[in-house]
């Protein structure tokens, strides 16, 4: 199936930085009607300003989306603006580096709120409204640690796992009010995203590596929803953890040990 994305109504969140700004910037090319989520009002602005120069439409929604009144006011401001929804891009996310047993609960608690628990609530209240959309489709932004564990990242991989598991067994269940759902699975790319951990209690050596661009990556998702794709892991690295994974697990186990020494 291929969707026509021109014109199409669409609520991002974390939108104000990364993946989310480059998802909103690389629809302002289809003029994308754009609903802008995050905590930095200034740079969702900024965001905006872009969309609106390459054609595209945007409104700004700031808040935490963990909050279900945040929610349920970008929901409803894509209503009153724009006449509905078509698209849910659930891409807001964080994490932390540190030891899992040495960690505080807090640390978990909010890491799922924001990776698992937003995005599932914001599905079960976007359903509605996407229901009435045209082809109307969620895309949920996951991570190859969501297909493999590292050390020194449990909670941020059990939240992507978790979102994972959720999206293949709703899938069937949205279809049934004609929704299709998209997993995109990014692997290290070029943002702030680093920057905002909630905890830094360990140094994480394959920093080093270069990650992708996220005009890449942002490319790369919007022509798999054009595709009617999935799922789709990004990145050479991404997939070869994934191929490694599958082929060589006890091998991967002990190569990831020295990460933790």
């Amino acid at each position: 199936m291929r969707r026509d994305l021109t014109h199409c109504r669409v609520l991002i969140t974390g939108a104000s930085s990364g993946i989310g700004a480059a998802l909103a910037v690389e629809l302002a090319r289809a003029k994308a009607n754009i609903v802008l989520n995050g905590r930095r009002e200034d740079r969702l602005r900024e965001v905006a300003e872009k969309v609106e120069t390459l054609g595209g439409q945007a409104v700004v929604a700031p808040g935490d989306v963990t909050e279900k009144a945040v929610r349920i006011a970008a929901l409803e401001l894509a209503e009153r603006q724009f006449g509905g929804l078509d698209v849910l891009v659930n891409n807001a996310g964080v994490s932390a580096w540190g030891i899992f047993h040495e960690a505080s609960e807090d640390r978990l608690r909010r890491i799922m709120d924001v990776n698992f628990f937003a995005p599932a609530e914001l599905m079960r209240e976007a359903a509605p409204l996407l229901q009435r959309g045209r082809s109307p489709l969620i895309v949920n932004v996951a991570s190859i640690l969501g297909h493999r564990g590292i050390p020194l990242q449990a909670e941020y991989c059990a939240s992507k796992f978790a979102l994972r598991g959720l999206s293949e067994a709703i899938r069937p269940e949205l279809r049934r009010l004609g929704i299709d759902l998209l997993v995109a699975s990014p692997g290290t790319t070029e943002s702030d995203f680093f920057e905002h951990l909630l905890e830094r209690a360990a140094k994480m050596p394959w920093r080093q590596h270069r990650g992708m661009p996220v005009a890449t990556v942002a490319r790369q998702v919007v022509r798999a929803m054009w595709q009617g794709r999935h799922e789709i892991v990004l990145g050479g690295r991404g997939k070869l953890l994934v191929w490694l994974n599958r082929l060589a697990p006890r091998l991967l186990d002990t190569w990831m040990e020295r990460y933790t020494r």
